[in-house]
Formats: structure tokens, C-alpha cells, sequence
């Protein structure tokens, strides 16, 4: 622990806090209900803090397992990269991921405005702003992807994610916030360039080489 503290003490804060936040919401329904984005009431000025808080509690553990599992087989290695790269690395990684939260659901804030029903949770669209960033930075690293059996690029998996994405957001009804997922992708990508604009041109020559 003491490791993981003092090499990525962004990533480890906001993986004790997500687990122990959402824990505890689901046995605190006043809690769950407070947290969760609410695009009506924000739309209207109010609950403004949920655009932060929804992204600290999850549905369930399922919901809860998959995001965290993702965050811990990126997050660590991209907050190293970063810090690696410069003085404000830790920084930039805590920066990113809690914009990507905000940002990943500006538009499911607009798109469900009047849809008083609806609701958002989870940490999904920051994490695949990880995810996405780490994409950048070593597009050839293998993944493993179910159902696919075997060894997938970083890159080829996030392309397939992207078009899942789009295609899920227009059709499925499972209720997951797939918008949430797709922007906070682009999310990463951006300020990961913002970050590091030479990132483009070595995520280019990886691929080339």
C-alpha cells in the first residue's frame, strides 16, 4: 500500500473513496439518491454538485466491479506516465479525471433535460477517459477483451469500443448511459493532447513503425 501511495497517490485516493463511497450508498438510499445526476435538476441550476458526486457511487457491485477492475489495470500506470513527463503529472491525472466526469455527462445533461425519470451514475465516463489516455501513450499493449479469445491492441479495442458506443447509444434500451462512456473517451484523448501535444505524433509513429 505504501507503494501504490507514494508512486500514485491520486489514483489511490480516488479508488479507496470510489469503493468506500459506494459501499456505503448502497445501503443509504438518501445517500444514493442524492448522489446520482439528475440532468432535470441540473439542467435548472440545482443539485449542481451531482455532476462530481454521481461519479463516486455506482448501481450496484456487478457496476461497481467492472469500473473499478478497469480503473486499477490503467489508472496507476497512466498516473506514473504522467509524473514521469512532468513536475504536475499527479495533477494532471487527478485534473483529467474529474473533469472527464463532468464532461462525459454534458450530454446526456442536455439530451435528457425534461426527462424527469431520468437519472446517472458511476464512474464510467472518467474511467474510460483513463483508458483512452493509456490508449495514447501505448497503443500496442495486448488486452484481453471478452469474447474475443485472444490478445487485442489497445488501440483496435478502443475503436471497437467507440463504435459499440455510438451504435449502443442509438439502439439498446439497458438502460446504461453509453453517451457517458463515448464523451468521456474523447475526453481523455483531448486533454491528454492538451497535455502532452506531441502525444499525437508518438501515438501516430507507434502505429507506423
Amino acid at each position: 500500500m505504501e507503494n501504490f501511495i507514494n508512486g500514485t497517490p491520486v489514483a489511490t485516493i480516488i479508488f479507496i473513496f470510489t469503493i468506500v463511497t459506494s459501499v456505503y450508498a448502497f445501503s443509504n438510499a438518501e445517500v444514493y439518491g442524492k448522489f446520482m445526476l439528475h440532468p432535470y435538476s441540473v439542467s435548472r441550476g440545482r443539485r449542481l454538485y451531482s455532476m462530481i458526486t454521481s461519479g463516486l457511487i455506482h448501481k450496484d457491485w456487478p457496476h461497481l466491479l467492472v469500473n473499478m477492475l478497469s480503473f486499477y489495470f490503467f489508472a496507476f500506470t497512466l498516473e506514473k506516465t504522467f509524473a514521469s513527463m512532468s513536475n504536475w503529472g499527479h495533477f494532471q491525472f487527478g485534473l483529467l479525471y474529474f473533469i472527464s466526469i463532468i464532461l462525459s455527462d454534458i450530454n446526456s445533461i442536455f439530451k435528457h433535460r425534461e426527462h424527469f425519470w431520468f437519472n446517472s451514475l458511476g464512474a464510467s465516463g472518467a474511467v474510460c477517459a483513463v483508458v483512452f489516455s493509456y490508449i495514447l501513450f501505448y497503443p500496442l499493449n495486448k488486452m484481453m477483451i471478452f469474447p474475443i479469445p485472444i490478445p487485442i491492441p489497445a488501440v483496435l479495442y478502443g475503436f471497437l469500443f467507440l463504435c459499440y458506443c455510438v451504435y449502443a447509444s442509438r439502439n439498446s434500451r439497458d438502460a446504461i448511459n453509453h453517451d457517458a462512456h463515448f464523451y468521456g473517451a474523447l475526453t481523455g484523448i483531448l486533454f491528454t493532447i492538451i497535455y502532452y501535444p506531441d502525444i499525437a505524433a508518438y501515438f501516430i509513429s507507434q502505429l507506423t513503425a
